[in-house]
């Protein structure tokens, strides 16, 4: 009896030369494939010659659904199969809720390593590499979204995101408005495809060429981390204190508050906080 195990396959972004053997033995030795998108999934195992399988449709209103049954096959010693429309399963795509699952139900997980957009566009954007976050796709609307862009704009590490392109522009605008004009940015569009195409510059180039160039693909942006901040005076710390007691605050947690804010020690600010006189 064959061993029961969920296999992540990583699939082509765009390019079908990207597909790996490891890939296509998974794909093969599947009894069932969890896949987003039945059409998109079929038409890629009909390219490589492998039969139709079970299909499980695993999207973001049927996945508590999908986990049970994909538990469920590789409980009776069956190999199933998680893929995306492109790339890597679970990474801004359906497949974290159900790989939580199967770890709670102690199955085995395999990964078959593939094509990742964000990989793609990092390594080629020319942006610092060595420390990077991952935002996916932000939130569309409302504070959510005016927080998100707000940690982005502070954040030092690169920033790699997703946006479609009937988004780009808008989006470009509000990180111009909170990262300032002159910050790079990179627009990765249809990776690996025929028409793949890098661009690098300014946000405020970026939006410039918006109003151009009708954006047309999934893009990718690569945004460079900010500025280092400098390190904050005791004169902008007191002030920063008064603040957070004028709000009603105590003095102990204005200053683990500014503390945090500024990232300098909380003793520092303590010790300039006893001494103001409120």
């Amino acid at each position: 009896m064959t061993n029961g195990r969920l296999v992540l396959v990583g699939t082509p972004i765009g390019n079908l030369g990207d597909i790996s053997p490891r890939a296509v033995e998974a794909l093969t030795q599947a009894a069932a494939v969890a896949c987003e998108d039945t059409r998109r999934t079929g038409r890629l195992l009909s390219h490589l010659g492998i039969p139709s399988p079970t299909y499980i449709v695993v999207n973001e209103h049927t996945e508590g659904d999908a986990a049970e049954r994909v538990i469920g096959h590789v409980q009776r010693g069956e190999i199933v199969a998680l893929v995306s429309d492109a790339g890597m399963p679970g990474v801004s795509d359906p497949g974290e809720f159900l790989v939580a699952k199967a770890v709670e139900a102690g199955i085995d997980i395999e990964v078959v390593p593939g094509p990742s957009a964000v990989l793609h566009a990092l390594v080629v954007s020319g942006l610092a590499t060595s420390r990077f976050v991952f935002e996916g796709f932000i939130p569309r609307k409302g504070s959510s979204r005016t927080s998100r862009l707000r940690e982005i704009a502070e954040e030092q590490r690169t920033v790699v995101l997703f946006e479609a392109p009937h988004r780009l522009e808008r989006t470009l605008s509000d990180l111009r408005g909170m990262c300032g004009a002159d910050r790079r940015v990179v627009l990765a569009r249809e990776l690996t495809k025929m028409h793949e195409e890098i661009w690098r510059g300014s946000l405020a180039e970026a939006l410039t060429r918006c109003g151009e160039v009708d954006p047309r693909g999934e893009y990718v942006l690569v945004l460079d981390g900010a500025a280092p901040r400098a390190d904050a005076t005791d004169d902008e710390l007191r002030e920063a204190v008064r603040e957070s007691l004028a709000k009603g605050a105590s003095k102990r947690d204005a200053a683990a508050g500014v503390a945090d804010a500024f990232a300098v020690s909380r003793k520092r600010v303590y010790d300039l906080a006893i001494t103001l006189q409120v």
